[in-house]
């Protein structure tokens, strides 16, 4: 049986743990706050920004080039991956690179033999993990997170648009979490590019895709197109950084909840091995006192 002293120092350790989980909880409660407000309101024009990228693709004369919709043999892949820059938020960023690997697994195992898959991390967990395995990393953006903002996203997001469009990649995807709520986080596995035609069949549909362009087909390509795909990378991100608060926040309630179970356990503990010492004291008195007096 442990010492009182023991005892004691545990239960000290673990109330000071308590209160950091606890105060960590808060914080992440707070941040998830803001993120959450950014995701409501970048959800609605992203998605429709989405759906008339697609639809604008699908509509483009065959004579006018969209560089970011050619589809071409798969010779090489980059893949995005999205993590945190810090732990303490459960299986969050494991969820995801053991995705990644999955992914590649499932899809560019022979590419992966012949060293044709490449990465770009965003978050340091990401890029610890895949080092590590010596896994083909072309950039890293570290502590994007910590200023999060569309500046940032879209160099990242340039520079998967760059390789493609230069013909370096063939395909590019991306894997990241989605925000569903503070519990659940979704694991998004989408192509980011080539960008995906939409197919219609009925002639209804096809009424729907009858655009007036204005000024022009080319323009609409050269402007509106790549900026469509740096606002949906971008509301990847946020979706990610709102998972990541979510998780944490979850997190940081369980440590909380299992230290205050240990708490319990110690205190039980604690004055059981107290009375044991008092019932000892006093079986020593009684037994100086009984050799007294004989």
């Amino acid at each position: 049986m442990p010492s009182l002293k023991e005892v004691k120092n545990r239960i000290s350790s673990v109330t000071s743990t308590q209160q950091i989980t606890k105060a960590m909880k808060m914080v992440a409660a707070a941040k998830l706050r803001r993120a959450q407000d950014r995701i409501i309101q970048i959800r609605p024009y992203s998605q429709k920004l989405s759906s008339l990228l697609s639809n604008v693709s699908s509509t483009i004369s065959g004579d006018i080039e969209n560089k970011y919709a050619a589809e071409r043999e798969i010779n090489k892949v980059l893949i995005l991956v999205v993590t945190s820059d810090r732990g303490l938020c459960g299986a969050f960023n494991a969820n995801v690179c053991k995705a990644v690997v999955a992914l590649i697994q499932e899809k560019y195992a022979d590419l992966d033999k012949q060293g044709q898959v490449e990465l770009l991390c965003v978050g340091k967990k990401g890029y610890d993990f895949f080092k590590r395995r010596n896994y083909k990393l072309i950039n890293d953006f570290v502590e994007l997170f910590a200023d999060l903002n569309f500046d940032n996203a879209r160099e990242a997001a340039e520079l998967a648009m760059k390789g493609y469009e230069e013909g370096t990649y063939d395909v590019v995807d991306l894997v990241y979490n989605e925000f569903k709520n503070v519990a659940t986080q979704i694991i998004r596995k989408e192509q980011f590019l080539p960008i995906a035609k939409v197919e219609n069949d009925s002639e209804e549909e096809s009424l729907n895709l009858d655009y007036i362009f204005e000024p022009s087909q080319e323009e609409i390509i050269k402007d509106l197109i790549p900026y469509s795909l740096r606002i949906s990378f971008y509301k990847s991100l946020l979706e990610s950084n709102a998972a990541e608060h979510g998780a944490r926040m979850t997190a940081m309630g369980q440590a909380t909840d299992n230290a205050q179970e240990l708490l319990k356990q110690l205190k039980l503990t604690y004055n059981r091995t107290r009375q044991a010492a008092i019932t000892k004291e006093i079986l020593e008195i009684v037994g100086g006192a009984e050799a007294l007096s004989n």
